[in-house]
């Protein structure tokens, strides 16, 4: 079984993962397909230094992230110039990993964690989608900690996403991550055994 988990900034999607993840389901994240494809051996390095140019390197030769961040964030055409490189190479990452997990474990729930499943229309590849929610200051409050940015840059990014009350237009399981811990393991657990029962 696939699924597809996603969320807003700072949601706290990696920590549902986890949670998942103990439980028994196997997690690929889509960020770190997208760091392998980016990476200088990876299938989307060239073509993106082609695309960028030199600018985005760093020192040692790899492709520093945020100079391209800082290029795309604004800039709709140059997103879309990225997404069409990163994004069937991270599908083509993606899919070798879902057949060896299946090669070992026919009966696995496989969970493909991506923050823009429903934007891409991603979602539909997937069998069932789990939302991963909490208030925007929350996601501020988490973001600014996590990345050290100010609360004008994490809303800037928040603003720059789906809204989550759009976004729980497509799910079939919503999990609030705004409680505490012990809480979110309490609806991750019960949506991990709705999916044990499909």
């Amino acid at each position: 079984m696939l699924v597809a988990l996603t969320g807003g900034l700072a949601t706290g999607k990696s920590h549902v993962g986890k949670v998942l993840e103990s439980l028994g389901c196997h997690v690929i994240e889509a960020d770190a397909l997208g760091h392998l494809a980016l990476a200088p051996n990876g299938e989307a390095f060239a073509p993106v230094l082609a695309e960028f140019g030199p600018a985005i390197l760093k020192g040692n030769g790899s492709i520093d992230r945020k100079a391209l961040a800082a290029i795309v964030f604004h800039n709709p055409e140059r997103l879309q110039a990225l997404n069409a490189i990163v994004h069937p190479a991270v599908g083509r990452l993606r899919q070798a990993q879902v057949d060896a997990i299946l090669a070992r474990d026919p009966l696995a729930i496989i969970v493909v964690e991506a923050a823009i499943h429903i934007e891409t229309g991603g979602y539909n590849q997937y069998q069932k989608l789990i939302l991963v929610v909490c208030s925007e200051q929350e996601q501020v409050k988490r973001a600014m900690a996590r990345d050290n940015a100010n609360r004008e840059e994490v809303l800037a990014r928040i603003a720059q996403q789906m809204p989550l009350s759009e976004k729980r237009k497509y799910a079939d399981y919503i999990i609030d991550t705004g409680g505490t811990p012990e809480e979110t393991r309490r609806q991750t657990t019960e949506v991990y055994n709705s999916l044990r029962e499909l």
